[in-house]
């Protein structure tokens, strides 16, 4: 999932400025599953800034909604008489989607109520942790389901690099080793010899540094038209 932390509020504050409507705009997935921006963290960030506005002698309106996915616009659409009515929108979903809604709603500010960090999973509560680089070139049937890319810090694909100590990382003895946990699952699945695969340089053409990455399912597309 997509893992996200709520902004500082003065942070917010600042973004409120002079408007005199805000709503606050929640999503119910990602951001909701890490305790984020869904519809409970959108209520306590709303008394939050009531609280800190009257202290300031601030007369704002706070209004606050929650949508299933604000990345989809089907689902924004259906705020859309609360979105004309505010001055500004602080969004509190993943930086997609307060970028679909500043798409959907161009005339209006939307500003983002939290930091989007990483691609993660729940290791238990309240921990989540980085598992995937979002490459676009994945390479987990020869890492052992490892993300050499996420795991590793220095997301060197093919063995570790020689500061890695006892399986700990040399940026933190906080930090396992991504390549030792690679090593590790491979050698309790039997396939250690895949450590003999080499892996080519990535071309990072199809990850985050060539520009704006789309996925196009052609027999979608050509179905929706018939």
């Amino acid at each position: 999932m997509i893992i996200a932390e709520r902004k500082p509020l003065e942070e917010i504050l600042s973004m409120i400025g002079q408007a005199r409507s805000v709503l606050i705009a929640g999503c119910a997935t990602c951001v909701a599953d890490c305790m984020a921006g869904g519809e409970r963290e959108v209520g306590i960030l709303a008394s939050a800034l009531r609280i800190a506005q009257r202290q300031r002698n601030g007369d704002v309106e706070f209004v606050e909604a929650t949508v299933e996915r604000q990345c989809e616009r089907e689902f924004i659409d259906r705020i859309r008489e609360l979105v004309e009515k505010a001055d500004i929108v602080i969004s509190t979903a993943c930086g997609i989607g307060v970028q679909a809604m500043a798409e959907r709603y161009g005339t209006k500010p939307i500003y983002p109520g939290v930091n989007t960090r990483f691609l993660g999973l729940r290791e238990e509560e309240g921990l989540w942790t980085e598992r995937c680089g979002a490459c676009g070139d994945c390479t987990l049937h020869l890492t052992g389901g490892v993300c050499p890319v996420a795991r590793c810090s220095k997301s060197l694909l093919n063995g570790p690099c020689g500061g890695s100590t006892k399986g700990k990382c040399e940026v933190s003895d906080e930090i396992d080793c991504g390549w030792q946990l690679i090593v590790d699952r491979l050698k309790a699945l039997g396939q250690l010899d895949l450590l003999e695969v080499n892996i080519p340089p990535k071309n990072w053409a199809s990850g985050r540094h060539g520009g704006p990455r789309k996925v196009i399912k052609k027999e979608l597309r050509d179905e929706k038209r018939k």
